[in-house]
């Protein structure tokens, strides 16, 4: 369809004002500018030729009903020819009502958008960040309440939470942290073998596994895993309208749902951690026999000089902090979940999202501290 166009031509006393072509919201800022430009002045009447118009909505209707007003003020006699049948409707209806169209709705330029975009999503992150906050006072104001009754602990939820996220989560975490020890004890190898220093190779493997990988890898596996189901869990629950249930008898959602979650967590990370450990050092060791045909005895040789127990610890320390940020961020995006179902994925994949973000921050905060106190 050809664009909006109109075409004037004098002749005598009589103006003609030809419409082609859409005439909508689209082009509507050009027509108003040409209609506006008319010189009337010599010719006492106008006719709008409007039998080549392909396409008319209200704001078109409306720029010909107002240009026709504002010439009739002028003393000109003002004439429509050639109207579609299918249009007539529309014009005279709008000449009927004599309000003015909506507003077209202009669309941002690329620039503009990104900027919202990326304002939109700081001004989300902060609203995030303050609900999480508040979140976190009010489950530390939980925990401090059942600390000074503890009769209050739910203890078969709890036991039940450590199987779930610790006994259950064994296969995969081990088989994970032994492949990338593995991969570590390759890497390391192909790297040092240019200088003779393949031994080494136990190095690498011990200090990046105790006071990194092991925890690390650990900490994003159980986001992806229990965070998730944490998450998904109390959300179904919220959207069979369970939880409303537990308020409308008047216990504690966050006592019965996040706590035993949250201290089920707390104990079972530092565990896994501890056999991620182990298990990356079997895959070290492993990867040692296979490339350079290191022994266990020689392995462990080596290991015990490369690393130190305060290794350990710095790997170690981080798991309860890590434990409690992914629990405390599935429960609370499970507690945000709305009536559907949509809401229930959309706010596990954020859980996880969320969490593996906040422990790799976290992560980093705890190694630019470990540096400067010279651990």
């Amino acid at each position: 369809m050809a664009a909006a166009e109109l075409k004037i031509e004098g002749e005598g006393d009589r103006l003609t004002l030809r419409a082609v072509g859409r005439w909508t919201g689209e082009g509507a800022a050009r027509l108003d500018r040409r209609l506006h430009a008319i010189d009337a002045k010599t010719y006492r009447r106008v006719r709008f030729e409007l039998g080549a118009v392909e396409a008319l909505d209200t704001v078109g209707a409306w720029l010909l009903n107002r240009t026709g007003e504002e010439l009739r003020h002028r003393g000109l006699e003002v004439e429509l020819a050639n109207v579609p049948t299918t249009l007539a409707p529309l014009i005279a209806r709008v000449s009927a009502t004599g309000a003015p169209p909506m507003p077209t709705r202009r669309h941002p330029s690329r620039i503009l958008h990104f900027l919202a975009r990326i304002g939109g999503g700081t001004i989300g992150a902060l609203r995030f960040g303050y609900d999480l906050l508040g979140f976190f006072g009010l489950v530390t104001v939980r925990i401090l309440r059942v600390l000074a009754q503890p009769w209050r602990l739910r203890l078969n939820a709890t036991v039940r939470h450590l199987e779930e996220t610790g006994l259950d989560a064994l296969p995969i975490v081990g088989l994970i942290s032994m492949l990338v020890g593995l991969v570590l004890a390759y890497q390391g190898v192909d790297q040092l073998r240019p200088f003779g220093a393949e031994i080494y190779m136990v190095n690498l493997v011990g200090v990046a596994t105790l006071r990194e990988m092991g925890i690390l890898l650990t900490a994003i596996v159980v986001a992806g895993r229990s965070g998730s189901a944490f998450t998904a869990e109390i959300g179904t629950m919220k959207v069979n309208e369970e939880v409303d249930a537990l308020s409308t008898l008047g216990l504690d959602p966050v006592e019965i749902l996040v706590l035993p979650r949250l201290i089920g967590l707390l104990i079972t990370l530092p565990l896994l951690a501890f056999f991620a450990d182990i298990m990356s050092l079997v895959g070290g060791a492993i990867g040692g026999l296979l490339l350079i045909d290191l022994t266990l005895p020689q392995f462990l040789d080596q290991l015990s000089i490369a690393v130190t127990p305060i290794m350990f610890w710095v790997g170690i320390v981080k798991a309860p902090v890590f434990a409690f940020v992914i629990s405390m961020v599935g429960c609370f995006e499970g507690l945000r979940v709305t009536g559907s179902a949509e809401s229930v994925g959309r706010q596990t994949t954020k859980a996880v999202v969320e969490s593996i973000f906040l422990v790799i921050v976290l992560d980093a905060l705890f190694s630019i501290l470990f540096s400067v106190l010279g651990i």
